[in-house]
């Protein structure tokens, strides 16, 4: 029966902070993202602007994303949040994919530019060079205006004192992370080893993973419009983002680009595990971690609401259902367990709306019975197919998420096209 109220619990959690952020947060987000938009149209260089709109559209599930925050915060100041998630997620997108072009320093170049990051989360109006190792630079201001915007925002939240260290910290991890991720990994590695907590028992890529994760720096400033925000509970959301759900975090986006890596020539994260049936396991390790990290927090159910989704948009994904990749997916779904069911069925709403929206309804309300008729609190095998079904009849192909491919003994890119490919 505890079991039972607390998915009970959770559904109203959800349909709450559902209504929050669609009715709310999200016409804010595509205002904000709109704005910046219009101003990436208008960097004079070309290369920057098509780098700035290029990511802007490319990456919108993380603009999408960091904007989720918001609904964690009161309404008064709901707005202004948003303003300041979007203005620094779009700058963390812009600079991470302005930093994989040609340079001479790859090193220099990325940190140079990802110190936007962190200059947006200190006081004054001092900028440095970003583009000092970059072989353009005339963005018109651009980049200058993001870090402005997340300035201006976060100095006016009364709560932004005792978030300011952790929040600095997060994205100095970001920098490190950016800087170091280049060749054979093996500085990177070191600086994780060093970074890794006691008792954690994560391997260096997995500590390295939380690092790169912008969710510490979205999920601190969502408590900086709190005049009373304590120390304590602010050191809670900083151990609960890094290393565990900002490890699981990076490392579904790693899952997900393991063909564009692959065309790329560079090093996934993943391929650091001997084999998918390693990686597997240890995902899931993360999934569950994070998730009773997630939980144990105050608005704990708020948070593990975001935390799924944010997995959900990641597992939904066509690459997450390859075959070196479902055998990961699959153990995710296990470990995330009924929570996922409500924000995957919305992003599988999303992606079917165009080709299937008749077949939806048949399909969730074949779904929901299945749900219904199984033991309460247990994710049972007839519910993982109920589920299972449910997405694919939404056309997102999700069966593999829950078919055991066989024997992977290594990543492969596998056949689905890549995300840029497909221009998501």
């Amino acid at each position: 029966m505890g079991k039972a109220r607390d998915l009970i619990a959770s559904a109203g959690a959800f349909v709450q902070l559902a209504c929050r952020y669609w009715l709310d947060v999200f016409p804010a987000i595509c205002r904000e993202a709109r704005f910046w938009s219009e101003r990436a149209a208008r960097i004079p260089d070309p290369l920057l602007r098509r780098v700035a709109l290029d990511s802007l559209r490319e990456k919108r599930g993380n603009i999408e994303g960091a904007g989720a925050f918001a609904a964690l915060v009161p309404q008064p100041q709901r707005a202004l949040v948003v303003r300041m998630l979007i203005a620094w997620q779009a700058a963390y997108d812009y600079v991470d994919t302005l930093s994989e072009e040609p340079s001479a320093d790859r090193q220099a170049n990325g940190r140079q530019l990802h110190l936007a990051l962190l200059a947006a989360l200190e006081p004054g109006p001092h900028h440095d060079d970003y583009y000092a190792h970059h072989p353009c630079s005339d963005d018109g201001g651009y980049l200058e205006a993001m870090v402005d915007a997340v300035r201006a925002a976060f100095a006016a939240l009364p709560g932004s004192g005792a978030v300011a260290a952790p929040v600095q910290r997060a994205a100095m991890r970001i920098i490190v992370y950016q800087s170091l991720n280049h060749d054979d990994h093996s500085a990177l590695a070191e600086w994780a080893d060093a970074e890794t907590p006691a008792d954690s028992d994560l391997h260096w890529w997995e500590t390295a993973a939380a690092g790169a994760s912008s969710l510490a720096v979205l999920a601190l400033l969502t408590v900086a419009p709190n005049p009373r925000v304590s120390t304590d509970q602010v050191t809670a959301i900083e151990r609960a983002y890094f290393p565990w759900i900002g490890a699981l975090h990076t490392l579904l986006d790693s899952l997900v680009d393991l063909r564009e890596d692959a065309r790329a020539g560079q090093t996934s994260l993943l391929e650091h595990y001997e084999s998918a049936a390693e990686a597997a396991a240890r995902m899931r390790i993360l999934a569950s971690r994070s998730l009773r990290s997630a939980q144990s927090l105050p608005n704990g159910r708020q948070h593990a609401l975001i935390m799924v989704a944010m997995a959900s948009l990641y597992l939904t994904a066509p690459e997450a259902t390859s075959a070196s990749a479902g055998v990961v997916s699959r153990g995710i779904v296990e470990a995330l367990g009924p929570l996922l069911s409500p924000s995957m069925a919305v992003l599988a709403t999303r992606r079917a709306a165009k080709s299937v929206p008749r077949m939806f309804s048949r399909a969730s309300r074949a779904h929901q019975r299945a749900l219904d008729t199984a033991q309460p609190g247990a994710y049972t095998v007839r519910q993982l197919d109920a589920h299972n079904d449910f997405l694919g009849r939404c056309g997102i192909r999700a069966g593999q998420l829950l078919h055991d491919p066989g024997d992977v003994s290594r990543f492969s890119s596998d056949a689905v096209p890549s995300r840029k490919e497909r221009g998501h």
